[in-house]
């Protein structure tokens, strides 16, 4: 893959809580129920201040009755049985929803376990509503699945362009989430993604152009904020140029201050104009921000001196996972929440031992390390942010609420005129022809590109290639979708999954395969040099048959795929990209969506392939 560098360059209680409601009402005014607020923090306890500033995970589709299986893994994990448990021990301030911890089986589901949760939150003292968060980017990122709404990922807004989409797309997210009692997306990204190698923001990121990435951030933002949701610009102070998984290891970027300030300061800057409520930190160094050797959480310069200070956000700053080993290499658990408060953090998001976390903080307090006055103003900022969203007020989902608002049919559709504005063609080509023989039969040497397909000449298509699980466990598989997609627009689409690294008698059989097919379509995952994807495309066009790749993931695919007659990059394998590929293939829209990032040459990383900007679309 090309160097970092070398794509820098090239990218330039109820009653208690019934009496708080009147207090709570919104005035319009920023700060304008401080008073009250300050009032309400003089009441609480130590141990009510310190839960505030967590944000948790739980177990369950419950707040009360979760299955077995899930009060087996909170007592592993927290302690305690139920989420109710878990409220009325710690005095949590928020809870993050995750797919794999059962909190999102569907939207009525979810709406309830909202409800529940907040009435746990309201029985407790002082009665203050829950922030209830997951973490719904869109594309590659979704907890909440069908049958919500599932839009295309950043970056496919990236290539659509329209700053139209880009808020319209918050506006309808926020509305649904809303509905089911989800008040904080941490969304968007606000990375600018100048590392192909990239593994852990890639296509979450609208592209690799600062100014681009920038307009895009602060129109999704207005729009989660006008449907009265928190959204959460992230990873600050940026996370796009990277080969390192914060997951996994610690990253480090060697930016310049200049570079930063050119480069990934920008999107920041905008998001924060545009009314961003939160923002998220990174688990990375930048030395040149930091030469402490502290990650960018932990930084009192990073998140008191650039944020705060220099950027002047004074709205809710919340840590990355706090899980991550991006975090966890320096200090130990009980150390990361107190440092990073100290920093300047508002909100520990998900320690991996809640109890631990809890504890150090509230142990800083009582030892002096950590001021009362330091923490009630994160639990400040919280209780701002929660008056904003109208939490005191009104902290409950309606069941018919969920019924007239999430994945409603103009919501689908809207999705669907999207993800068509965003789908790219990268390749359309006529038919080879080898020392005067056309290498696809039977086709006139002088027909025109590839695309679109018709029925009456390519009636049969074999659609093979990668299945990777959905995003949110809803969709797909993808060569499925994309082959019953075509199949209803007039051809005998037949899917064979092949996966993300075929074997030789995988490969075998799909070359076997094609054998019966007019076309080949190839869903890609993250091709490399070595992968067998790669082997696997270059033997079906050797059949003869016509290949068209669609690049489900990283438009870089492209670059190791010399033998396409066609390319499509969709960014994302959630069924609204891979439906509006199938209607670019088959001619029923023209393809308009433009590189956001540039392609370099997979024989020369020195050399772009594609620039940002490039698309194909279909003569009228």
């Amino acid at each position: 893959m090309p160097s970092r560098r070398t794509v820098l360059a090239a990218t330039a209680g109820l009653s208690a809580a019934a009496g708080l409601t009147a207090a709570f009402a919104l005035t319009g005014t920023a700060h304008a129920d401080d008073r009250r607020l300050r009032t309400l923090i003089a009441r609480m306890s130590l141990e009510e201040k310190v839960g505030q500033v967590f944000v948790t995970r739980v177990y369950g589709h419950s707040a009360t009755a979760p299955d077995q299986a899930d009060v087996d893994a909170n007592l592993e994990e927290l302690g305690v049985r139920t989420a109710a448990e878990l409220i009325a021990r710690y005095r949590v301030g928020g809870i993050i929803y995750f797919t794999w911890a059962h909190n999102t089986r569907d939207p009525h589901q979810i709406a309830g376990l909202s409800n529940g949760l907040q009435r746990a939150a309201l029985q407790q003292p002082n009665g203050i509503p829950l922030l209830i968060s997951t973490d719904q980017e869109h594309g590659i990122v979704c907890r909440i699945g069908s049958p919500a709404t599932l839009f295309p990922g950043a970056m496919a807004i990236g290539a659509g362009g329209s700053r139209a989409d880009a808020r319209t797309l918050g506006r309808l997210a926020g509305r649904e989430l809303r509905a089911m009692g989800v008040r904080q997306d941490y969304s968007p990204v606000a990375d600018v993604n100048v590392d192909p190698a990239n593994p852990v923001i890639g296509v979450r990121s609208f592209g690799a152009e600062p100014e681009a990435v920038a307009t895009l951030v602060a129109e999704e933002i207005r729009g989660y904020r006008s449907a009265g949701v928190a959204a959460t610009a992230k990873h600050f102070p940026g996370h796009g140029d990277t080969a390192v998984d914060s997951h996994y290891g610690f990253p480090v970027i060697t930016h310049t201050r200049e570079e930063w300030e050119k480069l990934d300061e920008v999107p920041f800057r905008a998001a924060i104009a545009a009314g961003a409520d939160s923002i998220m930190t990174a688990h990375i160094l930048v030395p040149a921000l930091d030469a402490s050797g502290d990650p960018a959480t932990l930084s009192h310069p990073v998140v008191t001196g650039l944020l705060r200070e220099r950027l002047g956000f004074d709205g809710v700053v919340v840590t990355d996972a706090l899980d991550m080993a991006g975090v966890r290499t320096k200090y130990g658990d009980d150390r990361v929440p107190v440092l990073a408060l100290k920093a300047g953090v508002d909100q520990l998001l998900n320690p991996p031992k809640l109890d631990v976390a809890w504890n150090a903080v509230l142990k800083a307090v009582q030892d002096g390390e950590l001021t009362e006055q330091r923490l009630d103003e994160s639990v400040l900022r919280i209780l701002r942010l929660k008056t904003r969203l109208g939490l005191f007020t009104d902290p409950y989902a309606d069941p018919d609420g969920v019924r007239r608002t999430v994945g409603t049919r103009a919501h689908l559709a809207t999705a669907d005129r999207i993800a068509e504005r965003t789908t790219t063609l990268l390749v359309n080509e006529s038919p080879l022809v080898e020392e005067g023989q056309l290498v696809d039969e039977g086709r006139p040497a002088d027909e025109g590109p590839l695309l679109p397909l018709s029925p009456r000449t390519h009636a049969r298509i074999l659609v093979v290639g990668a299945d990777p699980a959905s995003p949110s466990g809803t969709t797909g598989p993808p060569t499925t979708v994309l082959a019953t997609a075509l199949t209803e627009l007039g051809f005998t689409a037949t899917p064979r999954s092949t996966g993300t690294a075929p074997s030789d008698a995988t490969i075998a059989q799909a070359v076997a395969a094609a054998g019966e097919a007019d076309v080949v379509v190839v869903c890609t995952y993250n091709v490399t040099a070595t992968s067998s994807q790669r082997t696997l495309v270059e033997q079906l066009s050797a059949t003869g048959r016509p290949v068209v790749a669609v690049a489900i993931r990283n438009p870089y695919d492209v670059a190791h795929l010399p033998t396409v007659r066609a390319c499509l990059a969709t960014y994302s394998w959630t069924d609204v990209e891979l439906r509006a590929a199938a209607r670019v293939i088959a001619g029923a829209v023209s393809p308009r969506g433009e590189l956001p990032v540039p392609v370099q040459r997979a024989d020369d990383p020195a050399r772009v392939l594609y620039p940002i900007g490039h698309g194909l679309t279909y003569q009228p």
